[in-house]
């Protein structure tokens, strides 16, 4: 009898949530994400949001509620309604929270259906343009001739710059002294003002740089060559085997969110990223168009939190 009832209301649950799925959506809905109105994340929420309205038929509004490094747009969606009315803009930044928090009152993957990916971007490891170091490997031969002699630049201490500084110092066995700043414009200013050495930057802010002949690349963060850089060699290519960080964003509901409004999303997400001229506005914010299946999405966040715990807890990276 027990094993009826359950059976019951295992399929009373799927036919409601069958129903649920058929009629979605009905209503206005909701992208938060985690950063400043006008940024990266929230361009890429209303780029996306825009598109997701003309082809859905209903308004989507972007909700910008910034703090804690995005946790707390992460914390209002997984406690939200999981019908698929609203979303968060997630980032690479939302898998360095699994290392850098003591705790979180989310579980980053778990409390999560993933959509889809949106884009990606490698970090670049930059000097100034008449810097004598013209290969990424001449700079860690100094580094490691000279202990903690060489300085590199990041977004700020935890950024997931900062971290990929560090998986590389851990990756080579070649230390290097961190100096944060309080974002990517104020490492840049310190690198062209011969302050630190090396940076760890995103394209977004380097890319100008790099086209008015200021900054020169060694090599980016990723395991393939970046489109907006093809010349440049990947750390692999430049002498750190297997090295692959990538930063990226992506749209996710709360666990328990019906699986037909999940796929519905995906394959809208998936055809926007299709269209040329939106690969085109992604392409001018420093990032590639890149979608995922949800499954590859959940993969890609549970491998990325357990590899930033890693880092943060081998680096004594003092947690928040």
């Amino acid at each position: 009898m027990k094993r009826l009832i359950a059976a019951a209301a295992a399929a009373l649950a799927l036919a409601c949530s069958t129903a649920q799925a058929q009629g979605y959506p009905n209503r206005p809905i909701k992208i938060v994400q985690g950063f400043a109105p006008g940024g990266n994340a929230d361009t890429i929420a209303r780029l996306v949001g825009n598109e997701l309205s003309r082809s859905l038929g209903q308004p989507v509004v972007v909700e910008a509620r910034a703090g804690a490094g995005g946790n707390l747009a992460s914390d209002a969606v997984a406690k939200s309604a999981p019908d698929g009315y609203t979303l968060v803009l997630l980032t690479g930044g939302h898998t360095a929270s699994a290392g850098l928090y003591k705790s979180l009152p989310f579980d980053p993957v778990d409390s999560f259906e993933m959509i889809s990916t949106i884009s990606q971007f490698p970090f670049l490891f930059m000097v100034r343009a008449d810097s004598a170091h013209a290969a990424l490997k001449s700079v860690l031969d100094a580094a490691r001739a000279n202990p903690n002699a060489v300085a590199y630049g990041s977004a700020g201490t935890g950024s997931t710059h900062h971290l990929t500084g560090e998986l590389l110092a851990r990756t080579t066995g070649v230390p290097m002294l961190h100096v944060p700043f309080k974002g990517d414009a104020a490492a840049v200013t310190s690198l062209l003002g011969g302050d630190i050495p090396l940076m760890v930057g995103s394209p977004t802010v380097a890319l100008p740089q790099v086209r008015a002949g200021k900054v020169r690349v060694l090599a980016v963060s990723s395991n393939t060559r970046f489109a907006a850089l093809p010349e440049v060699p990947t750390a692999d290519e430049a002498g750190v085997p297997g090295f692959d960080v990538r930063s990226w964003t992506g749209l996710a509901a709360a666990r328990g969110t019906p699986r037909p409004v999940i796929e519905r999303l995906h394959a809208e997400i998936a055809r926007i990223l299709q269209s040329p001229e939106m690969r085109g506005r992604i392409e001018g914010l420093g990032a590639e168009a890149r979608s995922s299946t949800p499954q590859e999405f959940r993969e890609r966040v549970a491998t990325e939190s357990a590899r930033w715990k890693r880092v943060v807890a081998e680096s004594n990276i003092p947690q928040q």
